[in-house]
């Protein structure tokens, strides 16, 4: 029952679901396949990048980056040509099938890459031995069959079946690369590409209706994004136990395509919804219809996803001391996009406000642009668990839970069941504080999920400590940064979005939700180029000193962590000043 009509009298007289409008199931179940797909494709991706094409760690992650910002940056166009020309439910079929294709599309990704190494300039081939149990690097030298083992000072020496050293190679002088197929890199590439535009349709509009279900005013509205947001969860917790288990079995394509089951069953589930989401999420009134044009546009803005996907591989290394505008010109194309939007928006918004609003308005805008901005950094540290926290658990973990072994990819999973768990709970903690009127602030919950974040990272910095001879710590010790990093994000999450609505100036909602989702697409990006600072080097997929592995992870992640917690800290000692600046908004 909405509160209008409860003050009429009146029932909602449709078809319902645990108290919620029957529509809302089917809708869930379509986002819940949806997600199946995403997070099963996304569980693979950094591993499959690594392991299969033997990119090095810094390709891997500046490409893995590049993507996951891509699929937070198209639903702002996704969202616009729904509201505009497709509708909500068009979009959302339209994108479920272009995903599901781009899923497809990864399941053919041939043959493994073939590793050499360029030393001093020659090229020697590597062979990779799994006989043991673990797998150890050799080039072949003159007949002869050398283990390669890296060193701290960044030499790499050659080692004969005697453990004697036959040569060392001077830092900078051992260069580890593949021989990849062109044809199967490029099907990648344009898989990933369908699967960004394909997102950009299908993520905004799925969320619009539901909103679309509730009449204004309806008390049922949160709630009801709540058992949706459920549905995201619970889709993920599966795809990411299951995905990577059908990879390692069978190989990386049946891991992609239990994705593109997943999706195309999405698809299924709203393409033939037939009466039971008439009415919601129709197109609007216009003189012609435009969706042939926008379905054509949007196939052929896949080889333009395409080419900025290349252009990251193609990227050249960043140049020391060149200063942050030099550094913002030499990024690739999506990097400049990316960095020059927001910077011009964080910057150019509260310009405008201060210019057209009063000082309540002025004052309001400017917490949510401070906000946006540490919500950046929230984002780019969590985001480490698909690249730099997947790799270590590949390296340097031991993937085992109660005598059963896991995948690195599977490591994963920990989130959504935390999420699944813990949501609960602190939608009970959120409420009974906020009866007895101690339920924090925006900006204290945004503070204490920085400080999350850092302190989870900092856990499992200890328990690098207690690694063993073959140096992988305890998976607990992952498990417990992950259980950290989900009640961070239950603190900073499902605020967001509520705050955005709250402090912007009605007439400029819809370009601050932008500007949001712009925030979570940069950090997607700087996830990218961080996780490039924990790159480690590897030949054939594999490291070549796990030592030196677990240390420069343990480094990386102390800083950010101790960063991070410095920063949550900075923002609670800020919180007082935000929040009078937010005139009561809570």
């Amino acid at each position: 029952m909405t509160d209008t009509a409860a003050a009429a009298g009146l029932v909602d007289t449709r078809p319902q679901w645990f108290g919620h409008p029957a529509q809302l199931a089917r809708l869930f179940t379509t986002e819940a396949m949806e997600r199946f797909g995403y997070y099963g494709m996304r569980a693979l991706l950094t591993l499959y990048l690594a392991d299969h094409f033997l990119f090095n760690d810094t390709t891997t992650t500046s490409l893995y980056g590049g993507f996951t910002a891509l699929v937070y940056l198209t639903p702002l166009v996704g969202g616009l040509l729904a509201d505009r020309y497709l509708g909500s439910k068009r979009s959302v079929k339209f994108g479920a099938i272009v995903m599901a294709c781009g899923y497809f599309i990864l399941c053919f990704g041939g043959e493994t890459a073939k590793p050499y190494a360029m030393i001093e300039g020659s090229r020697y081939e590597v062979t990779i031995d799994k006989s043991s149990g673990t797998e150890q690097q050799y080039v072949i030298a003159n007949g002869e069959k050398l283990a390669i083992k890296g060193n701290e000072d960044g030499s790499v020496s050659l080692k004969r079946s005697d453990g004697s050293v036959a040569r060392t190679v001077a830092d900078g002088g051992f260069e580890a690369n593949a021989d990849r197929n062109p044809l199967f890199t490029m099907i990648m590439l344009i898989g990933l590409s369908a699967v960004t535009i394909g997102n950009g349709f299908f993520k905004p509009n799925i969320s619009t209706m539901v909103g679309s279900l509730y009449a204004p005013g309806d008390r049922r509205r949160d709630a009801g994004f709540t058992i949706f947001y459920m549905g995201i969860n619970l889709g993920s917790l599966g795809s990411q136990l299951a995905c990577p288990f059908l990879a390692d079995k069978y190989g990386w394509w049946a891991g992609f395509l239990l994705a593109a089951i997943g999706m195309t069953i999405s698809w299924a589930l709203i393409q033939f919804a037939g009466p039971k989401l008439a009415g919601y999420g129709e197109p609007p009134a216009q003189d012609k219809d435009r969706s042939l044009l926008i379905y054509t546009g949007a196939i052929l803005a896949i080889p333009l996803v395409w080419f900025l996907f290349t252009n990251l591989l193609d990227a050249p290394p960043p140049v020391e001391g060149q200063g942050i505008l030099g550094y913002i010109m030499g990024l690739p194309i999506l990097g400049k996009v990316l960095f020059g939007t927001f910077l011009a928006s964080v910057i150019g918004i509260p310009i405008w406000s201060f210019r057209v609003g009063n000082r309540a308005e002025f004052e309001m805008m400017l917490a949510a642009i401070v906000l946006i901005v540490f919500n950046v950094v929230f984002w780019t540290l969590f985001e480490q668990a698909g690249s730099s926290l997947t790799l270590f658990a590949d390296r340097n973990t031991e993937l085992e839970i109660f005598g059963l072994p896991i995948s690195a990819g599977q490591t994963q999973f920990f989130n959504a069941f935390f999420i699944v768990a813990l949501a609960p709970v602190f939608g009970k903690l959120w409420t009974t504080l906020g009866k007895r009127g101690l339920e924090p602030g925006i900006p204290v919950k945004f503070g204490i999920a920085l400080m999350g974040v850092g302190f989870g990272f900092l856990l499992l910095v200890w328990g690098t400590s207690f690694a063993g001879p073959d140096f992988k710590v305890g998976i607990w010790w992952l498990a417990g940064l992950y259980l950290i990093h989900s009640m961070a994000e239950l603190c900073i999450s499902p605020v967001g979005l509520s705050m955005i609505t709250k402090l912007s100036i009605a007439r400029i909602v819809g370009m601050m939700m932008g500007v949001w989702f712009l925030s979570i697409s940069c950090a997607q990006y700087v996830a990218g180029v961080v996780a490039q600072v924990a790159s480690v080097d590897t030949v054939g997929g594999q490291v070549t000193n796990l030592k030196l592995s677990l240390d420069t992870y343990a480094g990386v992640f102390q800083t950010i962590g101790l960063i991070s917690a410095g920063i949550g800290l900075f923002l609670l000692l800020l919180s007082p000043f935000l929040k009078r600046w937010m005139h009561g908004v809570n």
